[in-house]
């Protein structure tokens, strides 16, 4: 199959010592087929080269091609530069006439503008910047010629939001040039055929080619246990901070993961104050400037940093050679994200990827066992594939009619052929149509909706020519999390909160921050207004952002602690842990649902094990309290884990089974939700993706509390008068499946009632200290927490370890 590949390249690898890999030729061969393809190949397979191979060939083949002939997606822009890096030197050594340049949000906008007008054979861009691009005029020309999309880290799109808008891109590609192939690439996927429908046109999966790569070495993975025990509690892992300096010291290049970016600058800092033998160390996360992270970028690019602490911002496909270790902070939360994370080191197929694992607690130990496991077995989560947003939907028409006028019946049948639209039917689209058009029936009387108008023969046009340059200005998917105010009505400050905090409560509602009892009043714009609480706090914990826990490395905990024979693996205090939990009271079999209850302190505990990710515990929290309290429960508070729910009260609860029947989701849940702040933040999010509210003008940005001033009032105006509004409609979908996890909770309400295990205690059991160390602790507090936590945590373990 060689001969399929010119000289020059086949000479270019030559030189290494190199040849093609199967995959490679194959991909090649799939692209002569005139098929589209979806690659599966091990990080360090050279996915990226064989995504471009079909490419240089045919460039080298006609070097006379004028244009745009390749298209590049990348997830992030750091992957968008590397790449360019990591492609020119291959071009230049084959002395190849090809221009590369990418196109970000961080592109001059000199460069764009040319680019528009003599583009170079292969441009790197993200969804959004492609989305931009096909919004001008012009776009029907400059993508004309257009030959390949290649799609990196598809995994990381398809099954989002920005997922939704890149497939709506390709439709209008494949519109404006039908000869063009698209090419999907992944290291982490579990169902490839899911994703060959999502590449394909109409959903055809025969028109994509699948090709596999060869198996990689087998990761070198380990657990990283503290010179002590496994803590009771807590998530940073910052025990091991001695440790991870002197693993930094036997590595060239070391990898730092952490989940979210408020660890990430939390283990940076530890590791500055222990790092006594100097080493270079750095960060790379999401919130630092564009400046920041290309001097971190380049330094590592360079070989210049010993280390670098980082979150998701790096997890997808940055090919830094040198990294030959990488470290995971805290629960991995899924095989797949875990085995992107293990790719970065080593990046090659034929070495082992080294990586350790440093779980902050017990329950997070046997997470970290549960992933290490799944990947030495090749084991990947799976993914869910939902319909597409209306609010995307919106944006994307919106960016058709600037580019020119469309014909509505047209465009659905191009729509239609991106999977997540595939069902979409036309009243719902006429429905997207005239939004777009006059913004509804609740505001079409206002000229700053009317962006479109009819020809009475379904064809739709610009209504003035400003609104194209409004979209342009607004377009994008990606919508900042803004921080609330916590203060007084007498405008005294306490301090701020993440907006997903505080989205959840109600007037009357009351948490402990910043060392106070605290109830909320209301909730305007961006202020979350409180008074003195005059009862016990009912959300005793602040405790930051969190990546949700798959549902395959849930089940995987869920066996292990009832794999009795399998306990003999675990450390010692693990082990002992579980043992004298099932001992003193019980462990789940798969499928059961544990409730615990027991007094302590005065108040009667209820603590269920349902193992179903931090957000569906939250919501279940905020409807389990509501009920009791209909029953004279007197509840006071709950905390929740991505494990765990924990509820504590005056009353002691009798029969646990009859508060999770799953009518709680027709009544209490809509209770809830309308009447939180929880729609009107999905609200805020689907108007600005939709284009309903502009996030900025020429020359000015509005302030985020501007624009929730904004959405805020749009969204009572519509909840009065229009309330079957397509954009509330949107936000409720918003609401139920993404900020409560509504899914995962009708699962478990499903069966609580008849698998339902209530076993009564006299005291604390061993599997609930990790959750009950939690009670009252925030990490927004000053200083470290960690000490009082320890201490906490070692008092409630000697009363639960007693037999």
């Amino acid at each position: 199959m060689d001969d399929i590949l010119p000289s020059q390249i086949l000479n270019w690898f030559a030189a290494r010592g190199w040849q093609p890999r199967r995959h490679q030729l194959e991909m090649v061969d799939a692209a002569a087929e005139g098929r589209h393809a979806l690659l599966v190949a091990a990080t360090g397979a050279g996915k990226t080269l064989s995504g471009f191979l079909p490419t240089l060939a045919e460039l080298i083949t006609d070097p006379d091609f004028d244009g745009l002939h390749t298209l590049y997606i990348s997830p992030l822009k750091a992957l968008a530069v590397d790449v360019r890096r990591n492609l020119l030197m291959p071009v230049e050594e084959m002395g190849l006439p090809i221009r590369i340049e990418t196109r970000t949000g961080d592109t001059p906008s000199e460069r764009k503008a040319r680019q528009r007008v003599r583009p170079p054979h292969i441009l790197l861009t993200t969804p959004e910047s492609l989305s931009l691009l096909l919004s001008h005029e012009d776009s029907l020309l400059l993508f004309a010629g257009l030959k390949r999309v290649i799609i990196d880290e598809v995994h990381a799109f398809a099954n989002s939001k920005r997922g939704d808008l890149l497939s709506l891109s390709l439709a209008r590609l494949q519109k404006l040039s039908p000869q063009m192939q698209r090419v999907g690439l992944s290291a982490t996927i579990s169902d490839p055929d899911a994703y060959r429908a999502w590449l394909a046109p109409y959903g055809e999966i025969d028109a994509v080619r699948l090709v596999e790569g060869e198996p990689a070495a087998d990761p070198d993975l380990q657990i990283l246990l503290p010179e002590g025990r496994v803590p009771w509690s807590g998530h940073s892992g910052q025990y091991a901070v001695p440790q991870l300096i002197e693993e930094i010291g036997r590595n060239r290049t070391t990898l730092i993961f952490c989940n979210t970016r408020f660890l990430a600058e939390y283990i940076f800092q530890k590791l500055w104050d222990a790092n006594d033998p100097k080493y270079a160390i750095g960060i790379h996360h999401g919130s630092l400037s564009v400046e920041a992270r290309r001097k971190v970028e380049g330094a590592m690019a360079a070989g210049n940093l010993k280390a670098l602490v980082c979150t998701a911002s790096l997890d997808l496909g940055v090919d830094w050679g040198d990294v030959d270790c990488v470290i995971q902070m805290g629960a991995p939360k899924g095989s797949s994200r875990l085995l992107q994370r293990i790719g970065r080191s080593n990046h090659r197929m034929d070495v082992p990827s080294k990586a350790l694992l440093v779980p902050g607690n017990r329950f997070e130990y046997l997470e970290a066992q549960a992933a290490f496991d799944a990947v030495e077995e090749g084991v990947r989560d799976g993914e869910v594939f939902r319909p597409g947003g209306y609010d995307v939907l919106a944006q994307h028409v919106m960016a058709c009619a600037c580019a020119a006028p469309f014909n509505e019946a047209e465009l659905l049948d191009e729509v239609r052929s991106a999977m997540p639209y595939s069902g979409l039917d036309a009243v719902t689209f006429g429905r997207v149509i005239e939004f777009v058009a006059t913004g509804g029936y609740a505001l079409k009387a206002y000229d700053k909706f009317r962006k479109l108008v009819p020809d009475g023969k379904g064809n739709w046009r610009l209504s003035h020519p400003k609104f194209a340059a409004q979209h342009r200005f607004n377009a994008g998917i990606i919508v900042d999390a803004p921080m609330l105010d916590v203060r007084f009505k007498n405008g005294r400050s306490l301090g701020r909160v993440e907006e997903y905090f505080a989205a959840p409560l109600r007037p009357g509602d009351s948490f402990i921050f910043a060392g106070m009892a605290l109830e909320v009043e209301a909730i305007r714009d961006l202020d979350l207004i409180v008074r003195a609480a005059k009862k016990a706090a009912q959300i005793p914990s602040y405790m930051g952002a969190r990546m949700p826990l798959t549902t395959h490395l849930a089940s995987r905990v869920r066996k292990f602690l009832t794999d009795r024979a399998g306990w003999a693996r675990f450390p010692d205090d693990v082990r002992e842990w579980l043992e004298m939990q099932d001992y003193r009271s019980a462990l789940p079999e798969p499928g059961q649902l544990l409730a615990e209850t027991f007094p302590h302190e005065d108040r009667h505990y209820l603590v269920v094990y349902p193992f179903e990710g931090w957000n569906a515990h939250q919501s279940l929290g905020m409807l389990v309290t509501k009920r009791m309290e209909m029953r004279g429960l007197k509840p006071m508070g709950f905390v929740a884990s991505d494990y765990a729910l924990g509820i504590w009260s005056l009353e002691e609860v009798i029969d646990p089974a009859s508060l999770f029947s799953s009518d709680i989701l027709e009544e209490e849940f809509v209770d809830w939700v309308e009447n939180s702040y929880l729609l009107k933040r999905a609200f805020r999010e689907v108007a600005i993706i939709s284009g309903l509210v502009e996030r900025q003008h020429p020359g000015k940005r509005k302030t985020g509390k501007q624009v929730t001033f904004s959405t805020d009032l749009i969204y009572d105006v519509l909840r009065k008068y229009e309330p079957g509004h397509l954009l509330l409609e949107a936000a409720w979908h918003d609401a139920r499946a993404r900020l409560t996890d509504v899914g995962r909770l009708g699962d478990l309400l499903d069966r609580a009632e008849d698998t339902m295990l209530h076993i009564r205690l006299e005291r604390v059991s061993p599997m609930a200290v990790p959750l009950m160390v939690m009670i009252g602790r925030e990490s927004v507090a000053q200083g470290s927490v960690d000490d009082a936590l320890l201490v906490e945590a070692e008092s409630l373990a000697g009363i639960a370890m007693t037999p």
